[in-house]
């Protein structure tokens, strides 16, 4: 049997156990704050990206008023932000400072991105980039809030969040790229790539959150959060064929359906949010000293298993996060890949001017040339459209 010094030994490191745990809960719950706010911030800044990326690609025509409204929103969450980095920072560690640090940055140059924007300077895909690195920095605050929670309701709880908010945000990005193409009437076989994959990657991010979330949860994501059938409609549509210039109805339709999900996943968002603070707050209550010794002793099998379980998954978690990092920068090649194809255009049609021969002729002239003189097929129409320019200077 358990001598009396036995067992307050053990009663003393199960208690400054509990402390700890207490601890790391506190400040979780005095993370929540800053939390939904992040939230907020982001579905803001989704609306900006795909709203101004229809304004773009519309020449201005479609979506200034939605500019304008999502930016002064955007303003008034950066403003409520600021108020709460500068709470926190006495007690913030150094990793979530850095990860701070590059928000306020990025954030910092809203101001040169929506100039670029209203000035027409930049095309869509530059500013969905820049967007896109805007949002990686702010949803990468979340995990560095507190990774380090050992109660295995609360850790599953962060990973759920984690990966449901990476897994929204490539819906964001998903409508963004789907506004460029249907707006300019054409998806390349790249920009098709980008779309599959930003569909395909929410998957997973999913799934996470189905394995870790409470079944009210997840049977809301069911019901509202899929994809609808219209959607799909319109990915089949993006991903199989060319949609056709129609004065941007099939932007305007897939924009509005996609913001519908988002805004449902905004709110299953909120829900999960809330749902995590909840369960911080009940383990907070419980008494932490008056449980017999016994009750303490966790022996049951499932729950060390759990905890293993949630603290694979945060690896799980971060790898999507860096996939998720890979994927945004990939639209700067997508940029200089519309910028190089759209250089051969213009030398095919001087060909085509020129020598009266087909598209396809001139193409397979340009690849010819290209091949002999061993230059890339741009390179090689570059220089034909600076001959052109001399000739007629």
């Amino acid at each position: 049997m358990m001598t009396n010094a036995q067992n307050s030994g053990a009663t003393q490191w199960f208690r400054h156990a509990r402390q700890l745990e207490n601890t790391q809960l506190r400040q979780l719950a005095q993370s929540g704050k800053l939390v939904m706010r992040i939230s907020h911030l982001v579905h803001m800044l989704q609306c900006e990206r795909g709203a101004s990326n229809i304004w773009l690609c519309s020449q201005g025509t479609l979506y200034e008023r939605e500019v304008r409204a999502s930016r002064a929103l955007v303003d008034e969450e950066c403003r409520q932000l600021h108020i709460l980095f500068q709470h926190i920072m006495p007690v913030a560690g150094s990793a979530l400072c850095h990860r701070i640090a590059g928000t306020v940055w990025c954030l910092d140059q809203l101001t040169t991105l929506r100039e670029s924007v209203s000035g027409q300077t930049i095309d869509a895909q530059q500013a969905m980039e820049q967007y896109s690195r805007t949002l990686r920095h702010l949803l990468g605050i979340v995990p560095q809030l507190n990774d380090s929670i050992d109660y295995p309701h609360v850790a599953g709880g962060l990973v759920a969040l984690y990966s449901f908010m990476q897994g929204k945000e490539l819906v964001g990005q998903e409508r963004a790229l789907g506004a460029i193409g249907f707006t300019q009437g054409e998806f390349n076989p790249q920009m098709r790539q980008e779309l599959v994959d930003r569909i395909d990657g929410q998957q997973p991010c999913f799934d996470t959150f189905i394995s870790l979330a409470s079944p009210v949860l997840v049977q809301h994501f069911r019901q509202q959060c899929e994809a609808s059938g219209a959607i799909e409609q319109l990915r089949r549509q993006a991903c199989t064929r060319q949609p056709q210039l129609d004065n941007g109805e099939h932007a305007l339709r897939w924009f509005t359906l996609q913001t519908q999900r988002l805004e449902q996943l905004r709110h299953l968002e909120e829900m999960l949010i809330t749902e995590l603070l909840n369960a911080v707050a009940r383990r907070l209550a419980e008494e932490t000293y008056a449980l017999p010794l016994d009750n303490w002793l966790d022996d049951r099998a499932d729950e060390p298993l759990s905890l293993r379980r949630d603290k694979q998954l945060l690896w799980v978690v971060r790898q999507q996060a860096r996939q998720l990092e890979q994927m945004s920068a990939q639209l700067a090649s997508l940029q200089d890949a519309l910028e190089e194809r759209k250089v051969i255009d213009k030398a095919k049609s001087i060909l085509m001017n020129y020598q009266q021969v087909s598209e396809e002729q001139a193409w397979q002239l340009l690849r010819k040339m290209a091949m002999d003189k061993n230059q890339r097929m741009v390179d090689i129409a570059r220089a034909l459209l600076t001959v052109k320019s001399l000739m007629q200077g």
